[in-house]
């Protein structure tokens, strides 16, 4: 009988004895950053740990996040429902059914002064999840930052910006790919002159993950969607040591402990020589910095709490890993949107890695394992092979547009739950150690009712506010639109007259279209 062949998940082979390993130069803080970005890593400062929250209503998120700073938490993470995330208002009939149900409906600055009521800008970092539309939310979260006193050029956070994995893995765009292009390159040259701290992309293999990649699959896509943005923002007369400091990253963190951490070291050592190889020569230019959420799709709806288990396993990881901020998911996800006492556990799981488990004390403390440090360099060189793919199509637009991208996710989907129905891979209380269930008796549900609410709440802003100021803000900006002009100053204008975030993605519909 032939001997079983123990693989990652993406089907490097693993050896049953590792005896040696190449010998380890760097230290920490050093090109090409494979132990870490800081010298001294979490004795100097530990992860941000965020916990990512928006349902509902601006008023209702808005206690879920006083909550959460009070249980600890030291960043916000924004969820945005799907009109929002899409540029319609709650009123719009697409709006249907999903008003406040992924997250919060935001339609106009005014749901934004809810959002934050009672929490300085200044004093906190904010994520906000936000694609298609980052360019409007995050010229309402600036706007919120002016009415509020901030100085801008303190202001700090992340805006995800990511719009080619929408193409390739998510689904979340509004226009096609090009004009998509000129609105995050907008951002970059934008913010590096006014919000300077503020981090102007998130390029997510989340999604990519979620979506059903491999581990290699994920890092390969994102680095090369990060290179074709990297190109982007240089053909735009950008300089590379200016703009790339402000480039952050979003990993996931899935269930195979060492292949995760091994993802993690070969990326800042990639990252760090494509930014060289693109003309690079800032240490903080080449630094790759992440954000890491642990698998939502690897969450079972059978025996929930096991999800617990899945969620420290995969926040450790993503802790030896070197990542500089993260949210851990609900136990009860596969089935609702977290309750305050799951996202309290989940909140609390990040705690006690960072204050009981000992693996905050040294830097980079798996670095000369003989197994980790071959497996990440067999992570690094199949990512390889997939970028070297991706340049010989002419980048990561060329490669979505030729669903090369979308194709080999979907293969590798399929080729996983054939893995689960067949049974070679085991998912503990799926396809083993089943029970008959009783289920969660609490979950968390979101009314029907809010699309009401928030279609009142616009009525009475469109009674209220300048009607000629608002239509010569947008008539401004769509004529802009048709220009090379850069139109994140026009969307600040727009959102500051009290436009709404249906009528800006509008205007822009006119000008770009629709893919």
């Amino acid at each position: 009988m032939s001997e079983k062949k123990h693989i990652t998940t993406s089907g490097i082979e693993i050896k049953e004895l590792y005896t040696s390993a190449k010998p380890m130069e760097e230290r920490a803080g050093e090109f090409p950053f494979t132990r870490g970005i800081q010298k001294d890593m979490y004795r100097g400062r530990l992860w941000t740990m965020r916990q990512y929250a928006g349902f509902s209503t601006a008023e209702e998120s808005n206690k879920r996040y006083h909550y959460l700073l009070a249980q600890g938490t030291t960043g916000l993470s924004v969820a945005f429902d799907l009109p929002t995330q899409i540029g319609y208002d709650s009123d719009h009939e697409m709006a249907d059914g999903e008003v406040g149900k992924v997250g919060v409906a935001i339609d106009s600055l005014k749901d934004m002064e809810i959002l934050f009521e009672g929490i300085k800008l200044k004093d906190i970092t904010t994520s906000m999840t936000i694609n298609a539309t980052a360019s409007i939310l995050l010229a309402m979260y600036i706007a919120l930052a002016k009415k509020q006193g901030a100085d801008l050029r303190q202001i700090s956070g992340t805006i995800q910006n990511d719009i080619l994995k929408e193409y390739a893995a998510r689904g979340t765009y509004i226009y096609p790919p090009k004009p998509s292009m000129r609105l995050i390159t907008d951002i970059f040259e934008y913010c590096s002159k006014e919000v300077p701290k503020w981090n102007t992309i998130s390029i997510s293999g989340y999604h990519i993950r979620e979506a059903g990649s491999t581990a290699v699959q994920e890092l390969a896509f994102t680095l090369a969607n990060g290179k074709t943005y990297l190109k982007a923002a240089i053909d735009k007369g950008l300089d590379i040591n200016v703009f790339a400091k402000r480039l952050s990253f979003f990993f996931n963190c899935h269930n195979n402990f060492f292949e995760e951490i091994a993802k993690f070291r070969a990326a800042r050592r990639m990252w760090a020589k494509i930014t060289t190889d693109l003309g690079a020569t800032d240490e903080k230019a080449q630094m790759l910095r992440f954000h890491t959420q642990t698998g939502g799709s690897t969450l079972t709806a059978q025996q929930p709490l096991n999800n617990v288990i899945r969620v420290s396993n995969q926040a450790l990881a993503a802790v030896l890993g070197g990542t500089q901020s993260l949210h851990t998911n609900g136990y009860d996800e596969a089935l609702s949107l977290p309750t305050e006492a799951a996202a309290k556990i989940a909140l609390r799981t990040q705690q006690i890695i960072a204050f009981e488990s000992g693996v905050t004390d040294t830097v980079d403390p798996l670095a000369g394992s003989f197994f980790v440090e071959n497996l990440t360099d067999a992570v690094e060189a199949a990512a390889l092979d997939y970028i070297d793919k991706i340049d010989a199509m002419g980048g990561s637009v060329n490669a979505i547009e030729s669903n090369y991208m979308q194709n080999e996710i979907a293969n590798a989907s399929y080729q996983y739950q054939t893995a689960v129905e067949s049974g070679e891979q085991i998912l503990v209380g799926v396809n083993k150690f089943t029970q008959e269930e009783d289920g969660l008796t609490e979950v968390f549900n979101i009314d029907d009712s809010i699309r009401r609410v928030q279609t009142e709440k616009i009525a009475h802003l469109k009674e209220t506010r300048d009607t000629n100021a608002v239509s010569e803000a947008l008539d401004k900006l769509e004529a802009a639109a048709r220009t090379s002009e850069n139109l994140m100053p026009l969307i600040i204008h727009s959102v500051e007259e009290y436009a709404t975030l249906g009528e800006i993605a509008d205007r822009l519909r006119n000008v770009f279209g629709e893919y």
